[in-house]
């Protein structure tokens, strides 16, 4: 129970950090586009798939498509 609790705490973490505004390296490049988020989207959907024994390549392909289609949610920061 404490294990699926750290892992929901995870995914959480991860698909907020999508969201940060500024920048990279000296602030030059924005970070909150929508290829961080399907690239952080991909990573947590592995991560999960892994912890729960279900196929890393379908949690990391679902996971990319939540995190690309998330700049289009309303409520949420809009991407660069």
């Amino acid at each position: 129970m404490v294990k699926k609790h750290i892992l929901i705490a995870s995914l959480l973490a991860l698909s907020l950090a999508g969201c940060v505004q500024g920048g990279g390296y000296g602030n030059s490049s924005p970070t909150n586009s929508a290829m961080v988020r399907t690239v952080g989207g991909a990573a947590a959907g592995a991560l999960i798939a892994d912890a729960t024994g279900g196929s890393k390549t379908k949690g990391a392909l679902i996971g990319a498509v939540a995190g690309g289609v998330s700049c289009g949610i309303p409520g949420l920061p809009a991407c660069y």
